[in-house]
């Protein structure tokens, strides 16, 4: 299997499905949102792009299976399984905001070998294959090689529906506001790993994710230089619903002060 050739062809779908999304955002200003739960929201474009996302990726590797957020597909692989986001951010398209993100991964039984983000409304496709090295538009991308924490620049996401952890969270962004250059929350977790990989933020961390959240920022964060765990230290990031992730040099420091607060 050409890993290589796959992560592009990857993109290029990504790109095409990015493009009916950007199009019906500019086109129809008044969108119908269902909503799946607390503060979780769906609409037709989900759908309809999740839709065109296993489509096209039926073509590239039939065999494969899907995890796909809208359940589009409930095809399971044995080897192969994709992981999909087809909208990461709805909140912030539905208010017009920005960013949001096509999330697409690919896994060998639990391991990730390619994942692709694409943050539609800045044209920026990051992507990454095993062994591969990170790119962002064709060129390769690396993690920021800030040391300390109070050099950096953190991103986090709040809790939409899951609230008991809200006050070691809270404690947690206390100590990050009052000791870095600052806390950002974006609205979309693979848009923050993404921008983990590319050195725009140093550290990056949130619960209550699944797992087409972060399946395919994950890797390209490794294949960039950084880090990635559990709040605990362990692998289990993907589907455990909590997710670590920082440059190389910060993280210990990183991880110290999030197991501290946020560790079950």
């Amino acid at each position: 299997m050409n890993l290589e050739n796959i992560c592009n062809e990857v993109c290029v779908l990504a790109k095409e499905v990015g493009a009916f999304i950007i199009n019906e955002r500019k086109s129809n200003k008044n969108i119908h949102v269902e909503t799946k739960g607390l503060h979780d929201f769906v609409t037709y474009v989900d759908k309809t792009s999740e839709q065109k996302i296993v489509n096209g990726l039926l073509q590239i590797l039939p065999e494969a299976g899907f995890i796909a957020e809208e359940g589009t597909s409930n095809k399971k692989g044995e080897k192969y399984n994709w992981i999909i986001d087809p909208l990461d951010g709805t909140t912030n398209f539905i208010h017009g905001l920005s960013p949001f993100a096509i999330s697409i991964a690919l896994t060998d039984k639990d391991k990730i070998i390619i994942g692709v983000v694409y943050e539609i409304s800045l044209n920026e496709c990051f992507y990454a294959w095993e062994n591969g090295g990170a790119y962002l538009n064709g060129e390769r991308i690396q993690v920021s090689d800030k040391k300390e924490i109070k050099d950096s620049l953190i991103a986090t996401g709040f809790p939409y529906y899951d609230y008991k952890r809200i006050k070691p969270f809270l404690l947690s962004l206390e100590y990050f506001m009052t000791n870095s250059h600052g806390v950002r929350r974006l609205g979309s977790a693979a848009t923050d790993l993404a921008y983990v990989a590319c050195g725009r933020f140093e550290s990056f961390y949130e619960y209550s994710l699944s797992p087409w959240d972060v399946a395919a920022g994950a890797l390209i964060v490794e294949q960039a230089g950084g880090k990635v765990s559990d709040f605990s230290g362990k692998n289990n990031y993907i589907y455990g619903k909590e997710i670590i992730a920082s440059n190389s040099a910060c993280y210990n420091e990183f991880f110290n002060i999030v197991n501290q607060h946020m560790s079950k």
